[in-house]
């Protein structure tokens, strides 16, 4: 198998370990043990548990930058399309990766390496969002402030539905309803 196309592969049983068993039984050996490769093979892909918990947050945060675009792209120019597209995309990629994203993200708020994975992906999935919400009709730019609390509505909605606490439908609704009062709180507002 070829070095891409290996890591992919273990990956993949690595997300199946901890949705099975959870993110603390993740290991370097458990997972040779289950790809049936030599520990080795293993750790010439991630050195530690932390590179490879880093590994499985980065293929879930490239995951979820594709779905956003690819949701924005088809989604009319309106606020009210742009909120709703945010806000499916993100719930849609939570529910769909499972309650194991959970037990990673807890994870990678381990150590400061993983944390300022976490913390790298955050920033970036905002200036996505800020840019997308920006270049709406009735859009505006949103300061951190605004943006972290839309962030952890989203984290939120999106545990809630992946745990079954709520439907897909209703954790959209609410996360497009926050994205939407966000914005029209920073926008403008016109003289008469």
């Amino acid at each position: 198998m070829a070095r891409p196309d290996r890591r992919r592969h273990l990956i993949g049983i690595a997300w199946s370990i901890v949705r099975d068993h959870g993110a603390d039984e993740l290991t370097l050996p458990r997972l040779a043990v289950e790809a049936d490769i030599t520990k080795p093979v293993v750790y010439s892909h991630f050195p530690s548990r932390a590179a490879l918990l880093a590994a499985l947050f980065e293929e879930y945060d490239e995951r979820q930058v594709v779905a956003l675009q690819d949701a924005v792209d088809h989604a009319g120019s309106t606020l009210t399309a742009r909120a709703e597209a945010v806000a499916a995309s993100f719930v849609d990629c939570v529910v769909g990766q499972g309650r194991e994203l959970v037990g990673v993200t807890a994870a990678l708020e381990g150590t400061a390496e993983l944390a300022e994975v976490k913390r790298n992906s955050d920033a970036a999935y905002a200036e996505q969002v800020t840019s997308i919400l920006a270049g709406a009709r009735g859009g505006a730019a949103l300061p951190p402030a605004s943006l972290t609390g839309i962030l952890g509505a989203a984290e939120a909605l999106g545990a809630a539905a992946a745990a079954g606490e709520m439907d897909r439908d209703t954790a959209v609704d609410e996360l497009t309803s926050v994205i939407e009062s966000t914005v029209a709180r920073r926008r403008p507002r016109s003289r008469r």
